[in-house]
């Protein structure tokens, strides 16, 4: 079995679940591909795994910021390198494609973040960045995610520190990934179905509480912020919109993040593509990956 085995996919398509069957296959461990479970304190709206899973099977890059920091691909990079030196079986597992991408292919040139720089950027309004982006690099303004404030603001940032277009200095990534990267794929309703149950799970298990008891360090953090859940409960929390909107929001902005994720990570070459049904076991689902392995 040669290199890391890689597990993909949307949020809720149960990959989790499969790379910790894997782990207990081949006495493997996991190093998490996810921007928000990186954060301590964002646990049941991120979804980490429980804290009997985590013991289990040994876990990589959660709980390894807190939410004073500003987490990044570069320094996941660096962490998850530092990481796999150290694992005989290491699973990469997670949704996140930038950080697979940046893992596998490189980040180019661009320097690092700076804080007051990324401040400057943040007092504009998001329709102001995207206006400044798109005179400064139509390139990236046409292909970047507009609808993420993280990715906006970056570029920008890349752009004034070096006063040079942000698509110059990018890796020239060929979107291809090695034989052990898998995809968990499912269908359209039952990933929807999946992801409207976990959302009701995470309400019930107190995301509003948690939010409550998070609520001034996330407002002081603009990337942890963004984490899905927590921005629409600062919002009920402020009154915008009641419990059962929130929810509702909640639900809708899981699904459409959800396909973005499947857009990003249909565009890969060389990714072993697995439909998953609904009635499929993860023990099932590993077997069939490392089959291919």
């Amino acid at each position: 079995m040669g290199g890391p085995i890689c597990i993909a996919g949307p949020t809720a398509s149960g990959k989790s679940a499969v790379a910790i069957k894997i782990a207990e296959r081949l006495q493997g461990e996991i190093i998490s591909v996810d921007s928000m479970q990186v954060y301590r304190g964002l646990d049941i709206g991120t979804a980490k795994p429980s804290e009997a899973e985590q013991a289990g099977i040994p876990h990589h890059l959660i709980e390894c910021a807190g939410l004073e920091e500003t987490y990044d691909a570069a320094r996941f990079v660096r962490e998850a390198t530092a990481a796999e030196r150290k694992i005989e079986r290491p699973i990469y597992c997670g949704g996140t494609g930038l950080y697979f991408q940046a893992w596998l292919e490189g980040l180019g040139e661009s320097p690092p973040a700076d804080a007051a720089v990324r401040a400057e950027i943040e007092a504009k309004s998001h329709e102001e960045q995207l206006v400044e982006l798109k005179a400064a690099d139509t390139e990236t303004f046409e292909r970047i995610d507009q609808q993420n404030p993280r990715r906006v603001v970056r570029a920008l940032e890349v752009i004034r520190l070096t006063g040079k277009p942000y698509s110059e200095q990018r890796a020239e990534w060929q979107n291809t990934v090695p034989s052990n990267f898998f995809l968990i794929e499912r269908e359209r309703e039952d990933l929807r179905a999946r992801i409207e149950a976990r959302v009701e799970a995470m309400f019930a298990a107190g995301l509003v509480e948690e939010t409550c008891s998070l609520r001034a360090a996330l407002e002081d953090n603009r990337v942890a912020q963004q984490a899905l859940g927590y921005r629409q409960v600062i919002g009920y929390l402020q009154g915008e919109q009641d419990l059962p909107n929130t929810v509702a929001m909640v639900k809708s902005r899981t699904w459409q993040f959800a396909r973005r994720q499947k857009t990003w990570f249909r565009r890969l070459q060389g990714a072993v593509r697995l439909s998953v049904s609904a009635d499929e076991a993860p023990a099932e689902t590993a077997r069939r990956i490392l089959s291919h392995c």
